[in-house]
């Protein structure tokens, strides 16, 4: 009796083991996340166990990817556009949606080319631009290209310049597109700007001049690994990391 209780005893302590080693959560996050997400997660794996894996694109694939089926646990956009469009779809729950972090909205030239850009002259864009393109997110769909048009339509630029337009599926893409110098100028958002030893801020948008740009964060079940991180994410030593990283 003595030997079969020992054994039971050994087998509920392997299957708690197991479960702990096997727990994980998927979290699909918008490219501006990558660098922070990717710095909790291993942070959280350390001391937790549990795997943390990132999926990163612009916020309306990810959007997309998850009305379609896809595994993820945690939802953080870079909007509340897609959060909100989940939220109406009925994938989630508009009460288990919190929001995390801001940020803000830049310019970015290569670092040879890094001389203050005065944002109200279309006259100084044009001639920065020089008849190449301006890096951008998606207007209609990705939020720091939406973000970008409000700026552009608030200080009477969107006429001039939106036919000079490189637009592209994510932000972390239109900073790599002005890295590589195959654009003189991109709008990217501030922690972007800061992840990369290439390019330099020559101009920081008005708050005034569009939306906040706010993270929702939402939790897209009732596991308690999702809960878990989630509670993770909102706690005061990962929002020092968040601050680290240059989000508000």
């Amino acid at each position: 009796m003595k030997l079969f209780t020992q054994r039971l005893f050994c087998t509920f302590l392997t299957f708690i083991f197991s479960a702990t080693v096997h727990a994980s959560v998927n979290v699909y996050a918008a490219s501006s996340m990558t660098n922070v997400i990717k710095a909790l997660a291993e942070k959280y794996q350390a001391e937790t166990g549990v795997k943390v894996t990132p999926v990163f694109a612009g916020s309306s694939s990810l959007a997309r990817q998850i009305l379609s089926g896809a595994p993820a646990d945690l939802y953080i956009s870079a909007n509340t556009k897609w959060s909100d469009y989940l939220v109406q779809q009925g994938v989630i729950n508009g009460d288990a949606v919190t929001y995390i972090a801001h940020n803000q909205l830049v310019v970015i030239s290569p670092k040879a080319d890094a001389a203050p850009l005065e944002l109200e002259s279309l006259e100084q864009w044009s001639k920065r631009l020089s008849g190449q393109r301006l890096a951008i997110g998606q207007t209609n769909s990705v939020p720091a290209g939406v973000y970008a048009k409000e700026a552009l339509e608030s200080l009477g630029l969107w006429g001039g310049l939106n036919g000079q337009l490189a637009p592209v599926n994510n932000v972390r893409v239109a900073l790599t597109l002005v890295e590589r110098g195959e654009t003189p100028l991109g709008i990217v958002y501030k922690t972007d700007a800061l992840v990369s030893d290439k390019v330099k801020v020559i101009g920081t948008f008005p708050a005034s001049s569009h939306t906040a740009i706010t993270y929702p964060m939402a939790e897209l079940n009732d596991k308690q690994t999702t809960k878990d991180f989630a509670a993770f994410i909102e706690s005061a030593q990962a929002q020092a990391v968040f601050k680290q990283n240059g989000f508000n």
